[in-house]
């Protein structure tokens, strides 16, 4: 199969490449770069074209990549304002103390 064809790929994963296209391209950039990041994404998403045979489909649908909205929250809502004011305390400490040590200086 040559590099860059897509018959392999099912009708859902050309209707989701094509979905991601446009939002790139909504953003400005150009058509072809937008193919290429929509494909690389699908790629990404569902393990590339689905082959043929028993048992061999996979789902398209909600890849990992996608469900960080779900879970980002739920660590920090349950801790107290003030256990997070002291971690964010102890964060800028560290930065500041790092800052003055010329650690990860500015280029």
């Amino acid at each position: 199969m040559p590099r860059g064809e897509k018959s392999k790929y099912t009708d859902k994963q050309e209707r989701k490449a094509d979905h991601i296209a446009e939002g790139y391209e909504h953003k400005g950039v150009n058509s072809k770069e937008a193919e290429r990041r929509a494909w690389a994404t699908v790629n990404k998403d569902d393990g590339g074209g689905k082959k043929s045979g028993a048992g061999r489909g996979k789902s398209t649908g909600h890849p990992a990549a996608h469900k960080g909205g779900h879970k980002g929250g739920a660590a920090s809502s349950s801790r107290s304002a003030a256990s997070r004011s002291a971690s964010a305390k102890k964060a800028a400490a560290t930065r500041k103390r790092n800052a003055e040590h010329g650690h990860h200086a500015q280029a």
